[in-house]
């Protein structure tokens, strides 16, 4: 992963707290993201979808349980074909395990691969670091805040997912 130094051009000054700004620096941070996601998949010699793929399993909510590669093909929004071509590339990477459940053989499980996040921690450590140095310039209330913003950033886009179409009024 590069170096993170470069400057951001300036937000408009006449309402940095209004949803403008708020715009701008969303699409500035997803940007970002989305290059280093890119970047990993080059190192890795997987597609930038395969990523997204192993966020998901990595970040799959426990009371789900285990993802599967159904969840994950609704989550991802991909055809089976996709899906499974996918998961075929994360596995012989060494990225997952395709686990059957001891309670039902045709169910299959996906694991984050442990030799995996070793990995993903060295290639992703700048950004824990420079996550961490962030942090550090918030009070723990500021840093209270923010997360109650992303919580709530992360339930409207959820809604705007799940709802009828992109540009739709769901209210």
């Amino acid at each position: 992963m590069h170096g993170t130094e470069h400057a951001s051009p300036s937000l408009p000054a006449d309402d940095p707290a209004g949803l403008q700004s708020f715009a701008v620096l969303l699409r500035r941070l997803n940007g970002e993201f989305n290059r280093i996601a890119h970047e990993f998949a080059q190192t890795q010699g997987l597609h930038l979808t395969d990523v997204q793929a192993l966020v998901a399993i990595l970040d799959a909510d426990p009371e789900e349980g285990p993802m599967t590669p159904g969840r994950l093909r609704r989550q991802l929004d991909l055809t089976s074909g996709a899906m499974t071509a996918c998961l075929d590339r994360l596995e012989r990477a060494g990225h997952i395990r395709r686990v059957r459940a001891d309670d039902d053989r045709r169910v299959v499980h996906l694991h984050y691969a442990e030799a995996a996040r070793g990995v993903a921690r060295d290639f992703f450590r700048p950004l824990a670091q420079g996550t961490e140095a962030a942090r550090q310039r918030f009070s723990p209330a500021e840093l209270g805040v923010v997360s109650r913003f992303l919580e709530e950033m992360n339930r409207e886009l959820a809604l705007l997912r799940s709802g009828p179409g992109p540009g739709s009024s769901r209210r």
